[in-house]
């Protein structure tokens, strides 16, 4: 008993640490080890499942009048807490709209491929990696995490997608980008720390609509190192890209899940949609552990692109799965989709996110 008391405590605290936002002397909402709470809430729900299993099981007995109220404590708070992680993931499920709406008859010339692949710096595999991502047919592919060896391993795939932008590094932030289709103003950016690059620009598709991009890979929480830099980045890419009124994406392995605080606030700063929501979690990380996943690898898109297909591709030896996003131009899709729209209190928030990361 005193082992599932123990799991209960820690599902508990696990669950509410993630909400604390206000600095104190025992914690500061960035540290890694407050933040790594947010990453793992559906396995945090399956465990607590099993835990209010338990603790029912062994409660079914009469105990007295004040045992009982202090098993109705317990279990109202293992209930609460499974219930905000239900609540907190509820949104990439089948049960809740969808977000993004699909495009069932794209236009011709107006609908692009688009694969995002983190490959993992050390890994070897380079040509299993290349015939998985050829089998997807992209017309773009982001590669996350190149250095030098894997810039020559995707040497073949420039005879499909001859425009590219390839920065290759040894601290696991490299970044590369192959596209079937010419490539306009494109450059690398470091938005926050030298060491961590970013690629922006914009491609023309075959119709000749132009769509604009940023592609991104910030730092992920972990001991040593916080979070200060990665939501200073992605708000500074919200804010980046809020008012733009053409079509938009932004892509690539956030270190950070659908749910959290953080990303939800870049949703809503950013008015980009999610084609997530509504579909399912598409997780895309630990690829090697089945129940330690969740999904790290994005595709946001303007209002005016709508989803024809969406899926996970199969494992290259990475710890990440790569993920496919095949998006459209449609003239009808702003109308049909609710995009985010931050509020005051959010534009609040990612200010002193960005103090934080000053300080």
């Amino acid at each position: 008993m005193r082992v599932v008391l123990l799991l209960l405590a820690s599902l508990v605290v696990g669950t509410a640490l993630p909400f604390v936002r206000e600095p104190y002397w025992w914690v500061r909402e960035p540290y890694w080890w407050v933040r790594v709470f947010d990453f793992p809430r559906l396995q945090i729900a399956v465990l607590g499942l099993v835990v209010l299993g338990l603790y029912l099981w062994h409660v079914r007995r009469e105990r007295g009048y004040y045992r009982r109220k202090y098993d109705a404590v317990v279990l109202a708070l293992l209930v609460a807490a499974l219930g905000v992680q239900a609540w907190r993931i509820a949104p990439y499920t089948p049960v809740y709209p969808v977000q993004s709406v699909r495009a069932d008859a794209p236009e011709p010339g107006r609908s692009f491929r688009l694969v995002v692949s983190n490959v993992l710096m050390e890994n070897r595999y380079g040509q299993r990696w290349l015939r998985e991502i050829r089998a997807a047919e992209p017309d773009l592919v982001v590669m996350l995490e190149p250095d030098a060896w894997w810039i020559e391993q995707a040497q073949p795939l420039r005879r499909e997608l001859p425009h590219a932008l390839e920065h290759p590094l040894d601290n696991t932030y490299g970044i590369a980008l192959y596209s079937r289709f010419p490539l306009l103003d494109v450059e690398v950016r470091e938005v926050v720390e030298d060491s961590i690059p970013s690629i922006w620009g914009a491609f023309r598709l075959p119709a000749g609509d132009v769509v604009h991009f940023a592609f991104v890979h910030p730092r992920p929480p972990r001991p040593g190192s916080d979070t200060d830099e990665r939501d200073a980045e992605l708000v500074l890419v919200a804010r980046s890209v809020e008012n733009h009124d053409g079509p938009l994406l932004v892509a690539g392995d956030l270190n950070d899940v659908a749910w959290s605080y953080t990303t939800t606030l870049f949703q809503e700063t950013s008015g980009l949609l999610d084609p997530r929501v509504g579909r399912g979690f598409y997780s895309t990380y630990h690829a090697a552990y089945p129940f330690l996943r969740w999904p790290l690898d994005y595709v946001f898109h303007s209002e005016h692109l709508a989803l024809v297909e969406m899926r996970r591709l199969g494992r290259a030896q990475s710890d990440h799965f790569p993920i496919l996003a095949e998006l459209a131009l449609a003239p009808e899709a702003p109308a049909a989709q609710d995009a985010p729209d931050a509020e005051p209190a959010d534009r609040e928030a990612a200010r002193e996110i960005l103090d934080e990361a000053r300080d």
